[in-house]
């Protein structure tokens, strides 16, 4: 029944699928109506990873899919089910440490979201029932309650604004926590139940909802209130993003509302808008993967060689059985095979240690203790905001080092983002001083045919478009948020957009004031000091796509009035042809000054006109499926035959110190490309005034203007990229010696794209054969010098960084951005920074760093990036290098044991050495290594070049660490071998036995491998010195069998025993 009465309601729409019904309070619309009650999810929040139960299995299952964890339980339960030459301890040891370590920091971090999590789903909330404010905690509140909720406090769910204190039905919302942006929004309750605004008159509505089902998009929401009076037809109104509260955003300047939960808990647009984000890999860790596997082969090749020559050496009977190491019955009827493998696996474990274990964990203390770093720089906080850097994530902290590619928005990036009003032109004439009247400031402007200054009529016309055509509010200029009013005004401007505020300003500059909204009408103050009075009857609201807003006004005398404004691309097709040229000049040379620009038109609608537009967005608003695509069609069909009134430029100021930055990272040896939403002339002056192009760079464009708009543009585009591709590539000598980064041309190259044209590449007609236009257009663009990509939408600036990052040589990408349409680039590139600006955090929070301004990059990239990647190659080589040293004496004495698996070192030593005896120093050196001092490398962008391409982590340098480690683990085992030829005798009798070879060895071994980080540190001697004495004392005081003669396998001692079998010892 309910479902049939809805559809009567709203004749035409089509089936719905995918919604879901809410009774408003709980209460049934009516006896006869069948409603099939529907379950929703509770209003907990889960944030939190494990429970008390699964975080055992579940974290040891993570940590075990990573492979080197795995490969070191497997050999502890082959030290468990094999008789192995070492304790299992030896290996199950260091492994337990590495398990326990990394388990208590997930562990920690656990708690840490559960406890946020207790204190939201804990926190107290008003609900109302049966006429009466009910207290409960927020997780107890479910779909269909009616929650109050008063001024600075958070939204407990997702709500349907129902009514508020305000008598016009609005409130104000600030949404930092959900996408970052401070600025006030207005929203409004539903028409009917704005008058609700007690306990007992809202418990007496009944209503059902009808919406879409949850969805993450936080700026969409369809869907529809139907309102069931006591002897009345039900009233359907529509609901869209403007009626829908948020969870987690906060209501500011409003004393209370009532709204109706809709979604809650883990369905709410917050939460499914908080999902992880897709982990990121640096290059250094794809590094360790490649030498691990180098070294696991080094690993397989000794254990094979040893098995083998362990059977050619006991291919002699005698040598096979000696007479201390008889073998049992049991062995003897051992499948040959079978004893093959179980000795196989005996010298895996033997020589097992040369796969670093701790490794993993040192370096991910590294990165941590590393990344605090950043965050305490003081050149990187900034005054103004009163905030310093912010590290998301601390996992990419070397590829910072590393980057190739900068991709940056410009508004708020490379700009301020702080409009200010400084011309406009109203019928081709200039405006620019401020005047107390409009008469007497107009110039000629041009080479235009027309002097003097425009009709009266017209100005006022054009004046109040500019205080009808926004969606400013009004608010007493009281403490609000941080915005200062202006000292000579009782009131304060709010919106979500600077340029609405600066064009409001600019208006009453030349004398018209806005007053406000007030009943749904507009108030204006005009240069007569006169109050006007216009009913807003309809928004037409900006979006991205149209890139346009329009206001439907009635006059007071009854005029029906539509004013627009927006991009001259948006509005130069909807106004009469005739009227564009005149007003172009002007919008052409303010965007080559650098200015934003925007133009405003006006119609005059009959009465017949507005109710067919009235009634078809009636119709659009009410439909639950395709409902965007419906509006915007009402929306293109209003926008249309227009009138243009003129234009006006607002000022957006560059941020300091952006072209020295720009001109470090070029220098660097880093490309450096603009994605930006606004015009193209706008951009291209920013960037000749940021110095991204010089005026010796010769700049190539791939737009509409020079494609063309005729059907055979993509011909055209074929014919350009031919044309460019042959310039750059075919006609140009080849770079010598193949370098990566030798794109420097003797004739610097820049190339300009609008968003239509990067379609038309990424995405081109079937019929036109032109499937290589996105490998021709990519070649171009890495040649360049610099790149500006005008017009872009988010989705393709996510393109074009998806582009770079996946081309040959897997370049290292970063994107900086500031506001929530830039997260879309900033989560495709390797590395991704966000801008703390005045659009929001939403860059900030889903950024692996943040930093205040665009010139913290510099010192971000050239210092510490340049450090943080020499100290974490270093503290990779040395470990390879290191446990290379420590496990090929180990290797070298099995041929002078009878490749009987003895070991070489006590148990003690096997398990420590890479735990503390040698983890330290590296780890300290790690931390605080700076072989050049930070002034330098800022001061010098190209010693960025002598790290670039992952320059410390090739072959070459590794290959060099590994015969270093190969050479000296030599000497250190025939040097003590050597110089034990001479038998020395204890006072007690005793000769030295094995351990005492075994403990000079490791002694020797840790003194040189710690003095080998202090000569690549080459500071702080005296601790590194002390540190290496309290190692070499450790190593002769923690073995309790110092002296004591072979414990495995053995005879007297280690002189003895090489004496009785040197007739027949394998070397």
């Amino acid at each position: 029944m309910l479902r049939r009465s809805l559809s009567r309601l709203c004749a035409g729409e089509e089936k719905r699928v995918g919604t879901r019904t809410v009774l408003v309070g709980h209460r049934p619309v009516a006896d006869t109506e069948a409603y099939v009650a529907q379950k929703f999810c509770d209003n907990r929040i889960v944030s939190s990873k494990y429970t008390l139960w699964n975080f055992l299995p579940k974290n040891l299952f993570e940590q075990f899919r990573r492979i080197a964890n795995f490969y070191f339980l497997i050999i502890f339960l082959v030290q468990v089910i094999v008789d192995t030459p070492t304790s299992p301890v030896t290996s199950g040891l260091p492994l337990f440490f590495v398990i326990t370590v990394t388990a208590i920091k997930q562990g920690y971090e656990d708690w840490l979201r559960h406890r946020a999590d207790n204190e939201v789903n804990k926190s107290n909330v008003f609900v109302v029932e049966n006429a009466k404010q009910v207290r409960k905690e927020s997780e107890k509140i479910k779909v269909g309650d009616i929650v109050e909720v008063k001024a600075d406090e958070t939204f407990p769910c997702d709500l349907i604004f129902l009514a508020s204190s305000s008598t016009d039905g609005t409130c104000y919302v600030t949404t930092a926590s959900l996408d970052g942006e401070s600025n006030f929004k207005t929203h409004y309750a539903v028409r009917d139940t704005t008058v609700l605004c007690t306990d007992e008159a809202i418990d007496t509505l009944t209503a059902t909802i009808e919406c879409e089902q949850p969805q993450p998009d936080l700026y969409k929401f369809v869907g529809r209130i139907i309102i069931y009076g006591s002897n009345q037809e039900p009233v359907a109104r529509s609901l869209g993003p403007e009626n829908l509260l948020l969870k987690g955003a906060t209501l500011k300047n409003t004393k209370k509302i009532y709204g109706v939960a809709v979604y809650t808990g883990m369905e709410t647009k917050m939460a499914l808008n908080y999902q992880g984000k897709s982990q990121k890999r640096s290059a250094v860790e794809k590094s360790i993967n490649a030498f691990l596997i180098v070294y696991l082969c080094i690993l397989l090749g000794k254990a094979t060689v040893c098995t083998t020559l362990k059977y050619v050496w006991q291919s002699n009977p005698f040598n096979d059985e000696p007479w201390y190491n008889e073998k049992t019955k049991k062995e003897r009827d051992t499948f040959k095979v079978l004893r093959m493998f179980t000795d196989f696996l005996s010298f895996m474990v033997l020589f097992n240690f040369i796969i670093p274990v701790s490794m993993y964990v040192t370096v991910e203390m590294q990165k941590f203790l590393g990344s605090f770093f950043i965050s305490w720089d003081k050149e990187m906080y900034d005054e103004e905001i009163q905030e310093g850097a912010l590290v998301n994530t601390s996992d990419l902290n070397e590829e910072l080092g590393q980057v190739e590619y900068v991709f940056t928005d410009k508004t708020g990036t490379l700009t301020e983002n702080s409009m200010e009003f400084i011309e406009c032109c109203i019928d081709g004439h200039k405006y620019k001083d401020c005047m107390a009247e409009v008469d007497g400031f107009s110039q000629p402007d041009g080479p235009l045919k027309y002097y003097g200054k425009a009709e009266k009529s017209r100005e006022e016309l054009f004046l109040r478009a500019l205080c009808l055509c926004h969606t400013v509010q009004i608010k007493e200029a009281d403490q609000v948020d941080g915005l200062v009013a202006h000292p000579e005004r009782k009131y304060t401007y709010i919106s979500s957009s600077p340029d609405e505020i600066a064009l409001v300003k600019g208006a009453e500059k030349y004398g018209f004031t806005f007053l406000g909204l007030e009943n749904n009408f507009m108030k204006i103050r005009n240069q007569k000091n006169e109050t006007e009075m216009y009913q807003l009857l309809h928004v037409l609201n900006f979006d991205p796509v149209r890139r346009r807003m329009s206001v439907i006004v009635r006059s007071s005398t009854g005029k029906l009035l539509l004013f627009c404004k927006g991009a001259d691309s948006s509005i130069f097709p909807r106004v009469q042809q005739e009227e564009i040229q005149q007003t172009k000049v002007h919008v052409d040379r303010n965007a080559m000054d650098g200015y934003r620009t925007l133009c405003v038109a006006f119609k005059e609608l009959t009465e017949k006109e507005y109710d067919k537009i009235d009634r078809q967005l009636n119709e659009a608003k009410m439909a639950l499926q395709d409902r965007e695509e419906k509006m915007a069609k009402v929306f293109d069909d209003t926008e249309a035959d227009m009138h243009l009134i003129g234009a006006t430029a607002v000022e957006d100021r560059l941020q300091e110190q952006l072209a020295e930055t720009i001109e470090a990272l070029h220098a660097a040896g880093m490309k450096v490309w603009v994605l930006t939403g606004d015009k193209m002339e706008t951009a291209k002056s920013t960037c000749y005034a940021c110095r991204l192009f010089q005026t010796s760079t010769e700049l190539l464009e791939l737009t509409a203007r020079t494609v063309g708009e005729s059907d055979r543009k993509e011909d055209r585009l074929h014919e350009l990229l031919l044309e460019y591709h042959k310039k750059l590539i075919q006609d140009l000598p080849k770079a010598r010696g193949g370098l990566k980064r030798s794109w420097t041309l003797t004739q610097e190259y820049g190339l300009i794209i609008d968003g239509s044209t990067l379609s038309l590449i990424l995405n081109p007609s079937q019929d036109c054969g032109s499937s290589n236009y996105k490998s021709i257009f990519l070649q171009i663009c890495l040649k360049c010098t610099a790149v500006l990509c005008c017009r872009m939408a988010p989705l393709q600036k996510a393109q074009i960084v998806r582009m770079v990052k996946n081309t040959k040589g897997s370049p290292i990408t970063l994107s900086i951005g500031d506001g929530a349409n830039d997260v879309s680039m900033i989560l495709e590139a390797h590395v991704g920074i966000g801008i703390k600006g005045k659009e929001g955090r939403q860059a900030s929070r889903n950024s692996d760093y943040a930093v205040p301004k665009f010139k913290h990059l510099r010192k971000l990239l050239l210092a510490h990036g340049h450090l943080y990647y020499v100290r974490i190659a270093h503290l990779v080589q040395y470990f390879f290098y290191k446990n290379l040293c420590f496990i090929l004496p180990q290797f070298l004495y099995q041929f002078f044991c009878g490749f009987s698996q003895q070991p070489l070192y006590d148990a003690a030593y096997l398990t420590m050495y890479n735990i503390c005896f040698t983890s330290l120093p590296i780890l300290a050196y790690s931390l605080l290594e700076q072989h050049i001092s930070i002034d330098t490398l800022t001061s010098d962008p190209q010693l960025y070049m002598k790290v670039s391409d992952n320059a410390m982590l090739q072959w070459r340098p590794f290959l060099y660490w590994t015969f270093l480690g190969a050479f000296e683990g030599l000497v250190f085992f025939f040097g003590v071998y050597f110089l034990f030829q001479n038998s020395s005798l204890e006072d007690n009798g005793k000769v030295f036995g094995n351990w005492t070879f075994g403990t000079i060895v490791f002694t020797v071994l840790v003194f040189t491998v710690t003095l080998k980080a202090f000569l690549e540190a080459a500071k702080n001697v005296f601790c590194i010195c002390s540190y290496a004495d309290f190692c070499f004392h450790m190593a002769g005081n923690n073995s309790p069998d110092l002296y004591q003669p072979f414990p495995r396998n053995s005879s007297n001692s280690f002189k003895k025993y090489k004496r009785e079998k040197s007739s027949g010892w394998p070397l």
